[in-house]
């Protein structure tokens, strides 16, 4: 029997997601499909009875407004939120705002997937003249980070990702674990994959193949030593999860031209 449970997912579907661009750092909202993601994930786990005690997101909107429609579905709208930087998606540099699509055209699709996926590449780091660079860095979330503005990320591998949330994971998230607290993550793919990659001791090979969908809850059943039970589960109808899980694989390759 599991002495402590977490559930953790990706935001539901952002405006730029529906598009195929790089979102990263940029704040968008949830697409009305990304809604509906989030509102049937909230369905979902109030069908399976869980009851959270704790909320972590990112300060990026469709991380917020993911775990608020939720809790918002459960019935539970009372509990606490606490989000942070930490927990940001991973910054994609010069990458931001394209199309992957048509990177894997330009650049082909094993360069988009080690660029997407792999644990130790980081892209081009983001430029002053990028057209989204002044958007991130004035934003004035970034002022009351435990960071200065100086010090955010220019451009991250997946490792790096998992260097700036272990730090948070492991004295803001754990405590509340170890407490007794039932934990809800809405976060993103990356700061999601990196935090399996972590709890489970999946290797940097094996972590490229590792693809989570939208708006899908996953469960962690862990020890008293935090040592997973067995492998992460996804909740919910697992053949429309396998189909949404090839939709984001499918992201990064050359878009087919119907004849």
């Amino acid at each position: 029997m599991s002495k402590y449970r977490l559930v953790l997912l990706r935001h539901g579907e952002g405006a730029w997601t529906k598009e195929n661009r790089f979102c990263s750092w940029v704040d968008q909202k949830l697409s009305s499909d990304g809604i509906k993601e989030a509102q049937n994930c909230g369905k979902h786990l109030k069908a399976l009875g869980f009851e959270f005690d704790l909320v972590f997101t990112s300060v990026l909107s469709r991380s917020i407004q993911t775990a608020w429609l939720i809790l918002q579905e459960m019935g539970q709208e009372w509990v606490p939120i606490q989000s942070s930087w930490r927990l940001n998606e991973r910054h994609y540099g010069a990458l931001i705002g394209l199309n992957r699509a048509e990177m894997a055209l330009n650049h082909g699709e094993e360069q988009v997937k080690i660029w997407r996926r792999s644990y130790d590449v980081t892209p081009p780091p983001i430029s002053e003249s990028h057209p989204y660079y002044e958007e991130i860095y004035n934003d004035r979330r970034y002022k009351c980070s435990d960071v200065s503005q100086e010090s955010l990320p220019k451009a991250e591998s997946l490792k790096d990702v998992l260097d700036r949330l272990l730090p948070y994971w492991n004295e803001k998230i754990v405590p509340e674990l170890k407490s007794g607290k039932m934990i809800l993550i809405s976060a993103h793919g990356n700061t999601s994959r990196a935090l399996l990659k972590h709890v489970e001791g999946i290797s940097d090979e094996d972590i490229i193949n590792v693809t989570l969908p939208t708006g899908v809850p996953i469960l962690l059943e862990l020890d008293e030593n935090l040592h997973p039970l067995g492998p992460h589960q996804f909740l919910g109808d697992q053949e429309a999860i396998q189909a949404a899980i090839k939709k984001v694989e499918d992201q990064g390759k050359v878009k087919s031209v119907e004849k």
